[in-house]
């Protein structure tokens, strides 16, 4: 089923979601250009990533969330996950319920499928955090959070993961342990060189792959360019 935007009532971050509602913006290409560089970084093919940055306020669930969409608008199709269990977002972008989610799961009070919501997007499926647990690097670290994955990459064919930012908690090292690839979201003339290095330092420490970074929110009159995806 396809959905057209007029009729849309689902997606309350309009500005946020800029590949959903305005996909022929110069945007919404630098996150296709983003994904066709994930597509060609490795010959083994990357299916899981995790998206973070050095600290809150950078964006980086921004960029999953649209990284996300380009995937599904690609007919690929991908569930986003919202692994940020101290501060989610997902379920606001989106418009969706949060009541149950990637905590039932991990605790066992839930099967996935039954956590997993469809959004207004097609081929886009979320798992939003459900209620915020007290031990969530404990949750993330744990068998079961392996086995969530490897279920979920039986049933899509890309799934990204939206975690907290690496300076402030371990959960992102955790998850990049995990995943196939990680990408390091920079905050354009706010994000400073020692933090993003340090995080690099970090996910490199803990054996996660660094695909590269997403710097954002360039001042559009210095550059052609809103977004720049670079290795490593």
């Amino acid at each position: 089923m396809k959905f057209k935007k007029k009729e849309n009532n689902k997606l309350s971050n309009k500005q946020s979601l800029v590949t959903f509602l305005n996909s022929r913006s110069p945007i919404s290409e630098q996150y296709r250009t983003i994904r066709s560089n994930i597509q060609f970084s490795s010959d083994t093919g990357i299916r899981s990533i995790v998206v973070t940055s050095s600290a809150p306020g950078e964006g980086k669930s921004t960029t999953v969330a649209n990284l996300a969409i380009v995937f599904a608008q690609q007919g690929k199709k991908t569930l986003l996950i919202d692994a940020d269990m101290r501060k989610p977002t997902v379920h606001y972008k989106f418009n969706v319920e949060n009541q149950k989610g990637l905590t039932h799961v991990l605790t066992k009070r839930n099967h996935l499928e039954e956590c997993i919501q469809e959004s207004a997007i097609e081929h886009l499926s979320l798992l939003t955090t459900g209620p915020i647990p007290p031990n969530p690097a404990e949750l993330l670290g744990s068998q079961v959070m392996i086995d969530v994955l490897d279920k979920a990459l039986e049933q899509y064919d890309m799934v990204l993961i939206d975690t907290p930012p690496v300076l402030a908690v371990t959960d992102a090292q955790i998850l990049a342990n995990q995943c196939d690839g990680t990408i390091l979201v920079i905050k354009s003339g706010e994000t400073e060189v020692e933090a993003a290095t340090k995080a690099k330092e970090l996910l490199l420490a803990a054996n996660g792959k660094l695909l590269g970074t997403v710097l954002n929110n360039k001042n559009i009159n210095q550059s052609h360019y809103y977004y720049y995806y670079g290795n490593e």
